[in-house]
């Protein structure tokens, strides 16, 4: 089987589960990897989502959070998503304030961002352009994240990636780099998982 072929079979395998167990995106499962080894979600957690479209990793943390839970999730464009206690908004990461997002809660106890540029295929702009998202993630969540919060974050391989990491080693008391069994691997996607937030 060529390397094209085994890629296909993959992405289908993943594809194809997700549909089965109800979930709009085969990217769940690089959540649900990462959770069950390291425990980033729980009853009663408070979770932002950015970049939430399609939907897939709020299905699952709602699963996790529960009834008592609550979620915000974010992306540029409207999505059609109902489940408890969810808050959706429709705005860029860039400009929208940290108020916005928290609402009437406090704190959030997990940031979650499975942000990716519209890529161009040019590795160096494409790795530039994660860098900031990711910068940008790591940002509302310190500004948002209660003491001893959780940080998920994807970030592809470039030249800020261990300068990135090193921020999170500052503000964060444990992190870890992941990469899923759902990533593909010949991607560059890397997820770093920051626990135990300490603001600088």
């Amino acid at each position: 089987m060529s390397k094209l072929s085994d890629r296909r079979t993959r992405k289908d395998h993943f594809h194809r589960q997700a549909q089965k167990a109800g979930f709009r995106a085969r990217a769940v499962f690089k959540l649900e990897e990462i959770d069950a080894k390291l425990g980033l979600l729980g009853p009663g957690a408070r979770v932002l989502d950015l970049g939430c479209a399609p939907g897939s990793w709020l299905q699952y943390a709602a699963q996790k959070v529960g009834p008592r839970g609550h979620l915000v999730g974010i992306d540029r464009g409207p999505i059609d998503l109902a489940l408890p206690n969810l808050r959706l908004l429709v705005g860029d990461v860039f400009e929208v304030k940290p108020a916005e997002l928290l609402g009437e809660l406090d704190r959030f106890d997990v940031v979650l961002s499975d942000m990716a540029p519209d890529t161009t295929g040019i590795r160096h702009v494409d790795q530039t352009r994660s860098e900031g998202l990711f910068e940008r993630a790591l940002d509302i969540a310190a500004e948002t994240l209660a003491h001893g919060g959780h940080f998920l974050g994807k970030l592809f391989q470039g030249p800020e990636f261990h300068a990135l990491v090193t921020r999170c080693r500052r503000e964060f008391s444990t992190v870890k780099i992941e990469k899923p069994k759902g990533s593909r691997q010949s991607s560059i996607e890397m997820y770093i998982a920051a626990r135990g937030f300490h603001a600088p």
